[in-house]
């Protein structure tokens, strides 16, 4: 009788990315990326790119979850005694995507005691958003996206979670974030917010979809329902593409619009558009390409969007996916320096204001938007370590590789 080999019979084991947090689970493995379930790390080429950031299996090490007292242990071994100017306020962070999070855990490792507030308008559930574009195609519903829900990281990392509230004026002089529920101090503040979704002006915001986080994501697949529908997107960027691709492998109608010529025109036409629109030959997907959008409008309980040169497309749902924009509000309200987002240090990624540090999609270093997975680890890092008074992690901005999570044709772009 044949006996399986001691690799063979070893418990599966998970990996973590160190740019992202993408694990890589053996006994699940990356069916999108060509790893059947059952690959071992070891097995895996050297070129495979992690399925959310990009970065190469180089980049993973053996993972393990830590536990809130490992965790503590951890902090009381790293942390630096340095004296608390302005009180027990402690640090406040406005958002709980992977930048906020991220900056909580990177806070919590240095220094077990520091008082640590999390606001932020959703429910503050820890998610993969890139799998929000590919959640069809795995058949994921919107609870299998929830790695871990917003209470249960509060109290695994002793963070004060202040969920389903608007952050909505900072006043510098009294450090102090004011919130749809009251008043919070500060000794240090973190905006950790992210983009918004662009809403082009022939877009009524009522009429079309904009997705950019969880609670929205459900909303559009509550609205789609499980009939095949005839979907209409704006935009075929990174994010239109992926969900073009996915909604498609669900059985709906996919009308894709952009001004550029090709789908993903930020890359040269054979590097991307090609391949994707060859793999995409086989699925109800129309690209239209060099239109501009001048109305939508609803007729007859049907939406109806009309372009410049008179075309008219019929819908059921639209969906914007127009590129991203930081919401400037909190960041006039601190009168912080502005450069296509908020500016920050290149290395300390401080605002303007001293007390006031940001990473993730809302920043901007020297003019250029911060959109990508791969830099928050990092960005987080280097904020703890000035926050904390730790040793310097200084930032450093590198080019990253693009992952095109469009799984029909999954691309790496550079």
């Amino acid at each position: 009788m044949n006996t399986p080999t001691a690799a063979a019979a070893a418990p599966y084991q998970q990996y973590i990315c160190d740019a992202c947090g993408y694990i890589y689970d053996e006994a699940v493995g990356d069916p999108d990326g060509g790893l059947a379930a059952g690959t071992r790390y070891a097995d895996i080429p050297d070129d495979w790119a992690c399925p959310l950031c990009g970065v190469t299996k180089a980049d993973f090490r053996l993972y393990r979850a830590p536990s809130r007292a490992e965790l503590l242990a951890r902090s009381d071994a790293a942390a630096v005694p340095v004296a608390r100017r302005g009180g027990a306020a402690g640090v406040v962070i406005v958002g709980a995507g992977r930048a906020g999070w991220a900056m909580a855990q990177a806070l919590r490792e240095r220094d077990a005691a520091l008082p640590i507030t999390l606001v932020t308008r959703c429910a503050g559930d820890v998610y993969d958003k890139p799998l929000l574009s590919v959640a069809v195609a795995r058949r994921l519903d919107d609870g299998a996206l929830v790695r871990e829900s917003g209470a249960a990281a509060a109290a695994r990392l002793g963070v004060r979670l202040v969920a389903r509230t608007e952050a909505v004026r900072i006043c510098p002089d009294t450090r102090s974030l004011r919130t749809t529920r009251g008043v919070l101090r500060y000794d240090h503040l973190v905006l950790a917010h992210g983009a918004q979704a662009c809403l082009p002006p022939a877009l009524p915001a009522e009429l079309c979809w904009r997705i950019n986080h969880l609670d929205a994501y459900r909303r559009l697949r509550a609205a789609l329902g499980d009939t095949p529908r005839d979907v209409l997107i704006v935009g075929a960027g990174l994010i239109g593409c992926e969900l073009a691709n996915d909604l498609a492998l669900g059985g709906h109608r996919i009308t894709l619009l952009d001004q550029a010529a090709h789908p993903l025109g930020r890359w040269p036409q054979q590097q991307a558009a090609e391949p994707l629109l060859a793999a995409w030959a086989d699925l109800n997907i129309r690209f239209v390409g060099g239109v501009q959008v001048q109305r939508l409008e609803r007729v007859n309980g049907a939406l109806r969007l009309t372009t410049a040169c008179g075309q008219r497309f019929a819908a059921d749902q639209v969906i914007a996916a127009a590129g991203l924009a930081t919401p400037p509000r909190l960041a006039q309200s601190a009168g912080l320096t502005w450069h296509n987002g908020i500016a920050v240090d290149a290395t300390t990624l401080r605002t303007s204001d001293p007390r006031i540090h940001a990473l993730g999609d809302c920043i901007a270093i020297d003019g250029q938007p911060s959109r990508y997975i791969e830099p928050i680890a990092r960005q987080a890092q280097a904020i703890a370590a000035a926050l904390c008074g730790t040793a310097e992690a200084p930032f450093e901005a590198r080019a990253v590789p693009v992952r095109v999570k469009t799984t029909s044709c999954p691309l790496t772009l550079h």
